[in-house]
């Protein structure tokens, strides 16, 4: 009885192995099988022949049915749950979860999406590349005030024998977060230190708030082009990145109704200042469309705001103008001292922080106490004021150099920055296979120099050549060489 059944279980699923279309692969282009097979079941969604509800072939029939790696199947599943396009039910297989796909989403533009994560390499983070870090996020280290630094991280390193014992406080070291509470309070909004919780720096702030307020499968507003990092990690956590287009004149607030009424966002990540790729910054009545917006469609804002003290005075907070009410304010001292001391904050209304706190804690217990003994010795030493507004000289110096070097080239800033580390520039010519970023950045890493290209920082399918250019190192004449003797478009 039981070997009939088995029988019969294997005739079925091989019927049903047999009668899963083949996707059609092209096996010579090297490295793109998910991508193919992603973009492939994400049409089939689109055009309803796989419905809400479909149950997908199993990893090892859709595997031998396309003449693939069980290996392969696994990182195309798994990608499209991240999308969203799929869910997962353990012991059951995987389900087609949703039909109404994003225009983000739409078939024509997804082969873009993996493509721009995977492209990313370490070495923008890791700052051990030889090659001109033009597109990376970090300052040369004589930028930042090393005497201050490294005095502060000594002080640190004094910690009395007494705390060596536990993991340290769970919200962070109270010292630093008594004065963030009291610098926020004499600058932008009134907020006690047991509404701030030190984080691993912005980017784990992210997670943390990712983790707390959202579920698989719902929607997260984002700039478009925004923070390259953050748009994997919402699609790691299993949300739906939505993007709104930010431009020269901030936000595009038609597409952020439109798409906030159609898809009913959980939350949206805004850099109010400094915008990062872009360098802008919102105007004040932007700030006042958007809180309203928020308050009308009932989603959260967290605020990137980790270019606050390089930017002028009087810009809009939007922490400051909601109070923290459904507004969440993210922020870093990786662009003023070092981004070597990983240390971030998140500060959020009473009610919600406890929360946030259970999942800090869950997630990896305390932050490390030492860095931020470090951050508080060096910012509340005399000369951090004063090594911050060198900084930004130095950017505003930068800065010019960088446009005028540029232009010298025939690259144009898609924006004019208001200030802080960045000029995206490029040309004013549509990408195709033979022309475009991705290309343009393997070539630059040839000749020792490391680009961003629009890529990394875009949802939508790029409409034009353009990189993100670090202040700091884009007047280098090899850079500049290299740009000259590009085939101009």
């Amino acid at each position: 009885m039981e070997a009939g059944n088995g029988q019969q279980e294997n005739a079925s699923g091989a019927a049903r192995a047999s009668a899963w279309p083949v996707v059609p692969i092209e096996r010579q282009r090297k490295g793109g099988l998910v991508d193919q097979i992603v973009a492939a079941i994400s049409a089939m969604v689109a055009a309803r022949e796989l419905r809400v509800g479909t149950k997908m072939p199993s990893v090892r029939q859709f595997a031998k049915c396309n003449g693939i790696s069980t290996f392969t199947v696994v990182e195309s599943y798994d990608r499209l749950v991240t999308l969203g396009l799929l869910s997962s039910r353990r012991g059951s297989g995987y389900f087609v979860a949703r039909q109404d796909l994003p225009a983000t989403l739409l078939p024509s533009t997804i082969h873009a999406i993996p493509n721009a994560i995977d492209a990313l390499t370490p070495d923008l983070y890791s700052g051990v590349s030889e090659a001109l870090p033009v597109g990376a996020g970090w300052l040369p280290p004589d930028w930042y005030g090393e005497d201050t630094i490294l005095d502060a991280v000594r002080h640190a390193m004094r910690i009395p024998a007494n705390r060596l014992r536990g993991y340290g406080h769970p919200l962070g070291f109270p010292s630093l977060r008594q004065h963030l509470a009291t610098t926020l309070g004499d600058e932008l909004f009134p907020i006690e230190a047991d509404q701030i919780l030190l984080t691993h720096g912005a980017t784990h702030a992210f997670d943390l708030i990712l983790r707390t307020l959202t579920k698989p499968g719902d929607t997260v507003l984002v700039e478009d082009p925004g923070y390259s990092n953050l748009l994997s990690l919402i699609r790691h956590h299993g949300c739906i990145a939505v993007g709104i287009p930010r431009g020269e004149q901030g936000l595009d607030m038609e597409a952020l109704a439109k798409q906030a009424a159609l898809t009913q966002p959980k939350l949206m990540f805004v850099n109010t200042v400094l915008q990062n790729p872009l360098g802008t910054s919102l105007s004040v009545a932007q700030a006042h469309r958007l809180l309203g917006m928020a308050e009308q469609f009932d989603f959260w804002l967290v605020e990137d705001d980790i270019y606050r003290e390089l930017a002028p005075r009087g810009e809009a907070s939007l922490a400051a103008m909601d109070g923290l009410r459904r507004v969440i304010r993210v922020g870093s001292f990786s662009k003023t001292l070092s981004p070597v001391l990983r240390v971030g904050s998140i500060c959020a209304s009473a009610s919600l922080l406890p929360e946030l706190l259970r999942v800090k804690m869950l997630a990896g217990l305390t932050t490390s106490e030492i860095n931020e003994r470090a951050v508080y010795h060096a910012i509340t030493a005399r000369p951090y004021k004063r090594m911050v507004d060198k900084l930004i000289g130095q950017l505003d110096a930068g800065r010019e150099r960088t446009i005028d070097g540029l232009a010298s080239v025939g690259v144009t800033p898609i924006a004019r920055p208001r200030g802080g580390m960045f000029v995206s520039a490029g040309w004013p010519t549509a990408p195709d296979a033979e022309w475009n970023g991705k290309l343009i950045a393997d070539l630059a890493l040839k000749s020792g120099i490391l680009l961003s290209p629009c890529d990394f920082f875009l949802l939508r399918t790029p409409e034009t050549i353009w990189f993100r250019f670090n202040v700091a190192y884009a007047d280098h004449p090899q850079l500049l060489t290299f740009l000259k003797q590009l085939c101009r478009p």
